[in-house]
């Protein structure tokens, strides 16, 4: 059997940015309603996912990557540098392309990204409820730093832990 092969294009435009925002809504609400509820995920849906929040975040210098396999957008990652580490603020998958190894292959992507800016490390947010992306992870060399809880707004908070992993 052939190895599954993953591909990015850059998000620059607005029909990717579309594309985009039409995958976030999708993903978030099929994956994070039983984790944070319907109403934070459309509040987050709509204050960073939605295409007015991504073509800022791109303006502001986040670093948007759609997901190909094949001919099929199955997902979007995005990050930041910020001093020598790149922040990913944003990798996904579509629920039919999560535990195939698709996960690994784009963060190896990123880690190229972080390479080719310059970066020592990677680092992240990740809700401490997501169970599974945690131990997904630990898996790829992060390591838990430390405990967050962000105000987001409208009452919401984010209660994650920040993991980083270190670029050789």
């Amino acid at each position: 059997m052939q190895a599954v092969k993953l591909s990015y294009t850059i998000v620059n435009q607005k029909e990717s940015i579309n594309l985009v925002a039409g995958l976030a809504a999708s993903i978030w609400h099929e994956y994070y309603t039983p984790i944070i509820g319907s109403a934070q995920v459309t509040y987050m849906v709509e204050k960073f996912q939605s295409p007015d929040a991504i073509a800022q975040q791109i303006h502001e210098g986040y670093h948007y990557g759609l997901l190909w396999l094949a001919h099929d957008a199955i997902g979007y990652f995005a990050a930041q540098v910020k001093q020598e580490q790149l922040f990913v603020s944003k990798i996904y998958l579509t629920s039919a392309h999560r535990g195939r190894g698709l996960g690994a292959q784009a963060l190896r992507m990123i880690n190229e990204v972080a390479k080719q800016r310059n970066c020592t490390s990677l680092g992240l947010t990740v809700n401490k409820n997501n169970h599974i992306a945690i131990q997904f992870y630990l898996r790829m060399g992060f390591v838990i730093k430390e405990a967050l809880i962000m105000d987001i707004g409208e009452g919401y908070v984010m209660d994650d832990y920040r993991m980083e992993k270190t670029l050789k």
